[in-house]
């Protein structure tokens, strides 16, 4: 299964809701959606952390994949985040995701009990079997609460037909130089941890996975550009102009604070669900003042 379709800037959608949080606000999602193309994201990726994939109850979660994939019409690829306690469950969103027209699936196994290596390897073999999609594995264990080491991961590559690419979320750099040491850098991986992408950009990352340019625009896509041009300082410069908005979005929770964000650039996209919280109004006041200074 070929990945190299993939690399660049992976935008991550939040999911908005109305204001009395009943129902998917269609209308801001395709907005947002046209915003994130035109700021030079080279993939959307609906239904990840920031996309509150976890918190959807299926119906709603099938309509956001099945609009996203709509809305980006084939101009850029799409990615939907699969996040479930049971193989069964994962293995029929992958199947919708494959029928309405994703290009990937991006696969974190969520834990209760604890999972042997096992376990996880036949979680995504059966998912690999049940589609023709390339999969992202995703590796996050301070959500998912399973943390997968360089070297399961690349077996895992090595021998499920459809896992293909990885997703380090970590923050930990030495696992993303162990990937693409031991893989003789024939394994793409992305970088999912917002406040390292210049290293991990430097380290060999493929790309970024980020929410970011939901709030900053281009400015991810110019630090992308930047360090594949070989552009030193200035890829140095465009990082450290965007560091306390990436820092404060990973904080403060990502659906959460992204959301406020858009509020204060004039796009209501309601709050997140509970039960998390939206901002504080002193949070608020703090992330204009980053935006402010982020993007002027």
């Amino acid at each position: 299964m070929d990945s190299t379709l993939f690399s660049g800037i992976i935008a991550y959608t939040i999911t908005p809701f109305t204001e009395d949080d009943k129902q998917i606000d269609v209308n801001a999602l395709n907005v947002l959606i046209d915003a994130l193309i035109e700021s030079g994201a080279d993939a959307i990726a609906a239904l990840g952390s920031a996309g509150e994939g976890a918190y959807l109850d299926d119906d709603e979660w099938q309509q956001v994949a099945v609009q996203t994939v709509k809305q980006v019409n084939g101009r850029v690829p799409v990615i939907i985040g699969i996040a479930e306690l049971t193989t069964k469950k994962a293995v029929a969103k992958a199947k919708y995701a494959n029928e309405i027209g994703a290009q990937a699936i991006m696969v974190s196994p969520f834990s209760y009990y604890r999972l042997s290596e096992d376990e996880i390897f036949d979680h995504y073999l059966a998912i690999s079997d049940a589609v023709s999609l390339p999969i992202m594995i995703y590796n996050n264990p301070a959500t998912c609460g399973v943390d997968m080491s360089p070297e399961f991961m690349l077996s895992m590559v090595e021998n499920i037909d459809n896992a293909t690419m990885i997703k380090e979320s970590t923050g930990d750099l030495q696992r993303m130089r162990k990937l693409r040491r031991l893989s003789k850098g024939n394994v793409p991986f992305f970088n999912g941890c917002n406040y390292i992408a210049l290293d991990a950009l430097n380290a060999g990352a493929m790309g970024w996975c980020t929410a970011a340019p939901c709030l900053v625009g281009d400015l991810p896509k110019q630090l992308f550009d930047s360090v594949q041009q070989g552009e030193v300082k200035k890829s140095k410069a465009l990082f450290e102009q965007q560091l306390p908005l990436l820092e404060f979005i990973v904080n403060g929770g990502l659906a959460s604070t992204v959301k406020a964000g858009l509020g204060i650039k004039g796009m209501e996209v309601g709050v997140a669900r509970r039960p998390l919280k939206p901002l504080t109004h002193d949070k608020k006041q703090q992330l204009e003042k980053i935006l402010l200074k982020v993007t002027g």
